[in-house]
């Protein structure tokens, strides 16, 4: 979605969700590994490429740990974000992550895939958004990237989230003190203005849903596209451990692979080779 269609919602409300589901994310945990997907079973195969996968509100990458090595199985290098755990100012959080882009991008001498799940996938857009000339593709799952329609008791923990990184505001980098607007509609860091401005056009970006999340609003997490939009059926939690979310992810890792083969070759055709003469 090109930044000029992109369209934020700046203020914050409640979304007053069926937040009970969530006790499910346990059964879908489960059930993964009956799935043949988790095996590697049935799905198109990687090469080697760089994703990177970014934890959720109050998450470290531990938890995305069964992602990673699932990722691996089927042929891609997984790193982890090394943001820590998700409940820091989100414009000190992007930097960590656009270290790991730099190192992945130098490891493997080719752009890199995003994957993050709720606010992960926010930090991932906006990375991409800041460094798009070493990202390939943004898949976000659960990420309500275009307004924070939240349940109450998520908000509430938030702003207890913000109290105290507001507490320690004197051990801020001078480059990036905190504003009077920080954690509203109205900041304007580095962060915020690229979740404003949306993703560059050629960027591949999947953003993958489930109508019954009981943590977030699912109508702030999709583009709009519904080339680019994909639901599933489950828990906002659970889409970390989802079977019918990782073949999205094994599907739309390949369709971002193979146009940027295309791409590469329309626009780097190789080089003539003069027959030789006998």
């Amino acid at each position: 979605m090109a930044g000029k269609q992109f369209v934020f919602i700046e203020d914050e409300q409640w979304a007053f969700l069926p937040i009970w589901r969530e006790v499910f994310v346990g059964t879908e945990w489960l059930a993964l590994r009956g799935r043949p997907v988790y095996y590697g079973f049935g799905v198109p195969r990687g090469d080697g490429a760089a994703v990177i996968t970014v934890p959720g509100f109050l998450g470290s990458d531990l938890y995305l740990t069964e992602l990673n090595l699932w990722l691996g199985r089927i042929g891609y290098k997984p790193y982890r974000s090394n943001i820590g755990r998700n409940a820091e100012c989100p414009d000190l959080l992007v930097d960590k992550l656009l270290d790991t882009i730099g190192r992945a991008y130098s490891e493997t001498g080719d752009k890199v895939h995003l994957i993050g799940h709720s606010l992960g996938g926010i930090l991932s857009r906006a990375a991409a958004a800041i460094m798009p000339d070493k990202i390939l593709s943004v898949i976000t799952m659960g990420s309500p990237f275009r307004g924070i329609r939240s349940h109450p008791t998520v908000l509430i923990t938030s702003k207890e989230v913000q109290r105290r990184i507001r507490a320690r505001a004197h051990t801020r980098p001078a480059h990036k003190p905190l504003r009077n607007g920080c954690f509203t509609g109205s900041c304007n860091c580095e962060f915020a203005q690229a979740i404003k401005s949306g993703l560059p056009e050629p960027l591949h970006q999947t953003a993958i849903y489930t109508k019954t999340d009981g943590i977030v609003d699912w109508r702030m997490c999709i583009t709009g596209n519904a080339n680019l939009d994909h639901e599933v059926k489950g828990t906002h939690c659970g889409l970390a451990w989802n079977s019918d979310v990782y073949k999205l992810i094994a599907q739309r890792l390949d369709d971002a692979e193979n146009e940027h083969v295309e791409f590469t070759m329309r626009t780097h055709p190789a080089p003539f080779e003069a027959a030789s003469v006998v």
